[in-house]
């Protein structure tokens, strides 16, 4: 019997395998589609905003528009700090594949040091790579149609014009204004620091020094955008939107063009400075340290070679002597003395000491000279001031102590910023027992207190510093705050700058002012004043006090002979002196380094300040 060979088909297994992989098929279709419609829907209603607007980033800029910086002016409208036209050649990074070719391109069309070329590649690391920045300024014309013609091989290179800083007076203000110069690495940190780096995204400079510096945010103005259409190759097509930059304010200051050229016509080659201030509000009348420099020289970046001679100069032209300026300050401070002897109750009006010549400590052998061998004979609070007599001052700084001197001499300003609209000054130094126990190691001895009551030892002040205290001794008491910027102009407005008086310190008795200040003005309208000569015939009544300040300590029996020693040895030229003397409305302080007797030198310079301050006055009083 032969067997049923069995089946190889299975139709049934076959069906059922071919359901199981298409409904598995189907599914991996299925899942597939959603995933599909997932991601669409994601795209086109989740995401259309986010992608909506990365499209319009490839197709719309925003460019920020830099503002116009504001003008400064004297108090005349003498325009002192202008902005003007330029063309430079400037590059965008991100726009240029290879930098270093396209620079040294550029070199082989215009002249570009290779000290510039260094210091562009450094700026490239720390801007804004979508930031246009300058490979050079101050194109000639020629130098701009060689860029123009050449550009279409240089992309990412542009020919740009704008309005840039620029100091008509140069040197004459340098000290007073300061300069603008490129925003580096670490001011770019402190904008961010504070938050407003986003008005600088167009700005290429930034105040460094001086009023451009301290008054930088409202001179820099409010940075603008245009909202533009790009094709491909990243060329405007249209303007989508715009707003316009604001303008910084116009500054106004209170100096007088006239009164600096004059200041700076008088100190003529010496070193030193001279200020002029109006002690009622504390406005500055004149403010020139010599020797100066032009602030156009940084403007657009000066070359190693010239900062180098300014910087490794013996006459230290960058140091701006009016604030950062310290000098001891002689018998200028003999006034300040005599009021706190005179508050203190230590000496009166009708106190009278013998002066031989000299002052000894009791115990000490030493003898502290007079600048008159032969002294004063019996001297009394006016003739001391009158004849700056040393010996009556020696015993009363013994009599006082430095803690009461320097208690009360921090109250007219010594040993502390003034408060002056720029930033760079100087403290000086009032000294104190534990001040030169801190800096020295050592113990405050009587023969220091002794130097300090002519002005003398460890005390140095600014001219600035001096003039304040003046300022102060003249209001009895009352603290102006010194001040260059007047007010700020915006759209019409003004602003004003100036801040009221505040009370500095009291007296008991405000007799003592008058004593002191009468005093000041013997020394300038009566013969014998170490300051008549200076002043002698002048048509309008002045007060003023003479110094003469060591720079360096002389033997007990040395003569001090100017020809015989170094010049940078020579004693200091100090002046301080105000007019109207019952009414001041100017002060001058002048400091002349190493130029020798205060009286002689620095005293004919104030009483020149001063008559042509007047004269205008006079010529302003009789125009119509």
């Amino acid at each position: 019997m032969i067997k049923k060979r069995p089946s190889i088909q299975d139709p049934a297994a076959e069906s059922q395998m071919f359901n199981q992989r298409a409904l598995f098929g189907f599914a991996v279709v299925l899942i597939c589609f959603c995933v599909v419609i997932f991601n669409q829907y994601k795209l086109q209603v989740v995401m259309h905003e986010h992608y909506m607007t990365r499209a319009d980033g490839n197709r719309i800029k925003l460019i920020p528009q830099p503002p116009n910086r504001g003008l400064i002016y004297d108090r005349n409208g003498i325009l002192l700090a202008e902005n003007r036209p330029i063309h430079s050649v400037e590059l965008v990074p991100e726009q240029v594949k290879n930098i270093p070719e396209t620079l040294a391109e550029i070199a082989r069309l215009i002249e570009i040091t290779p000290e510039r070329q260094q210091e562009f590649l450094k700026e490239v690391k720390y801007h804004r790579r979508f930031v246009s920045i300058a490979i050079k300024e101050h194109l000639t014309e020629q130098e701009v149609a060689i860029i123009a013609v050449n550009q279409h091989r240089l992309p990412g290179v542009t020919l740009e014009a704008r309005l840039t800083r620029h100091y008509p007076f140069g040197e004459l203000f340098t000290h007073a204004l300061g300069y603008i110069g490129k925003i580096n690495a670490k001011e770019l940190a402190k904008l961010e620091e504070e938050g407003v780096s986003a008005n600088y995204a167009a700005s290429r400079d930034i105040g460094k020094i001086g009023l451009e510096r301290f008054y930088e945010s409202q001179l820099h103005g409010q940075v603008g955008f245009e909202q533009v259409e790009v094709n491909n190759r990243g060329r405007v097509i249209r303007i989508l939107d715009s707003k316009p930059a604001t303008s910084g304010d116009d500054l106004i200051l209170s100096i007088d063009m006239s009164l600096q050229l004059k200041a700076q016509e008088l100190i003529g080659d010496n070193r030193g400075a001279i200020v002029a201030m109006d002690p009622r509000d504390g406005a500055v009348l004149a403010f020139y340290s010599n020797p100066s420099y032009d602030p156009n020289l940084f403007v657009h970046g000066i070359s190693g070679k010239n900062y180098r001679e300014l910087l490794n100069s013996p006459n230290r032209p960058l140091v701006n002597r009016v604030t950062q300026g310290v000098y001891p300050p002689a018998s200028t401070i003999k006034p300040h003395m005599a009021v706190l002897g005179l508050e203190n109750g230590t000496v009166t009006e009708q106190t009278r000491i013998p002066d031989p010549g000299f002052y000894k400590l009791p115990n000490y052998s030493r003898p502290y000279r007079d600048h008159v061998k032969w002294g004063h004979g019996w001297v009394d609070v006016y003739t001391a001031i009158t004849k700056s007599c040393d010996t009556y001052f020696y015993d009363l700084a013994v009599k006082l102590g430095i803690d009461k001197i320097s208690d009360y001499m921090k109250k007219f300003g010594f040993g502390s910023r003034t408060g002056i609209d720029v930033m760079e000054e100087s403290a000086g130094l009032m000294p104190s027992k534990e001040w030169k126990r801190a800096r020295h190691k050592q113990s405050w001895y009587p023969g220091d207190t002794v130097s300090l009551g002519i002005g003398q030892s460890y005390w140095s002040v600014t001219p600035m510093q001096l003039a304040l205290s003046t300022a102060i001794l003249v209001n009895d008491g009352q603290r102006p705050t010194p001040h260059m910027g007047r007010y700020f102009r915006s759209q019409g407005k003004d602003t004003s700058l100036i801040a009221p008086l505040q009370t500095a310190m009291e007296v008991k008795d405000h007799n003592n002012w008058r004593i002191a200040k009468e005093a000041m003005r013997q020394t300038v309208m009566v013969q014998g004043g170490t300051g008549f000569n200076a002043f002698k015939g002048i048509s309008y009544s002045a007060a003023g006090k003479s110094g003469t300040a060591q720079v360096i300590n002389m033997a007990v029996n040395q003569k001090y002979d100017a020809n015989a020693i170094k010049e940078i040895h020579r004693d200091n030229a100090m002046f301080i002196a105000y007019a109207p003397a019952e009414n001041p409305s100017i002060l001058v302080t002048v400091a002349l380094e190493n130029a020798g007797g205060g009286g002689a030198n620095a005293g004919p310079i104030a009483r020149k300040m001063m008559d042509h301050y007047f004269t205008r006055q006079s010529a302003a009083g009789a125009q119509p």
